[in-house]
C-alpha cells in the first residue's frame, strides 16, 4: 500500500515538473503561479493554457502575433520572451492574415451578428447584450475596421480547435489577462 502512494505521489511530481525550460506556465486563474496541485490535478494548466515562452522574432513588445496553424496567440514581451496563450480559430473557409490594430476595446461587450453569419444562421438574434450567454465573452478586441475581434467565448471547450467565423476565440481568463496588457493602436499579425 504504501509503496503505491509512494509511486502515484513520484508520478505526480514529475508530471506536475515536466516540461521544457522554454515553456513554463505564466500564472493560475488567480493570478499567481500555478500550484502544485493545479499542475497535478487540474486546475489552468492545460495543453492551451497561457505559458511564458522563448520568442525568436523580431517584432516589438506589445505585439500581439496570431499562428493560426498553430492555434496559439502571442503577446511579444521583448528581451527574447513572449506570453503564449491557446486560441480557437477560423473553420476552414474562415481563416484569414494580414495585419492589423486594436481600434476598440470592450468589457462584457454586446453583440450583432454580422449580416454574412446572419444569412448563413438566420436563428441567431439580432443583438445580444454582454454577460456571460454573449459568445464575445468577457472581453473584446476589435480589430480596425474588420468584422474580426480577439474574444473570449462562453465555450472554452472550443480552444484549441478551427470553430470560428474568422474571430480569434480565447478563454475569459486569457482575454482577461490579454486585455489588460493591451493598448488601442496594439499590432496585430495574423499569420497561417
Amino acid at each position: 500500500m504504501i509503496r503505491s502512494v509512494f509511486t502515484v505521489m513520484a508520478f505526480a511530481c514529475s508530471v506536475a515538473f515536466a516540461g521544457s525550460a522554454g515553456a513554463q506556465p505564466v500564472a493560475s486563474l488567480n493570478g499567481e503561479q500555478a500550484s502544485f496541485f493545479e499542475r497535478v490535478f487540474g486546475g489552468p494548466v492545460s495543453p492551451t493554457a497561457r505559458r511564458l515562452v522563448t520568442w525568436p522574432g523580431t517584432q516589438r513588445p506589445g505585439t500581439i502575433v496570431i499562428s493560426t496553424s498553430q492555434r496559439r496567440l502571442y503577446f511579444v514581451l521583448g528581451n527574447g520572451q513572449a506570453i503564449q496563450y491557446g486560441i480557437g480559430v477560423g473553420r476552414p473557409g474562415f481563416t484569414w492574415t494580414g495585419t492589423k490594430t486594436v481600434s476598440m476595446k470592450r468589457e462584457w461587450p454586446a453583440w450583432s451578428p454580422p449580416a454574412a453569419m446572419l444569412r448563413r444562421r438566420p436563428d441567431l438574434p439580432r443583438y445580444m447584450p454582454g454577460g456571460l450567454d454573449n459568445p464575445l465573452g468577457a472581453r473584446a478586441l476589435y480589430l480596425g475596421s474588420s468584422m474580426y475581434r480577439i474574444h473570449g467565448s462562453n465555450e472554452p471547450q472550443t480552444i484549441g480547435y478551427a470553430v470560428s467565423s474568422g474571430c480569434i476565440r480565447m478563454t475569459n481568463a486569457d482575454v482577461i489577462d490579454l486585455y489588460s496588457r493591451t493598448r488601442v493602436g496594439t499590432r496585430v499579425v495574423v499569420l497561417r
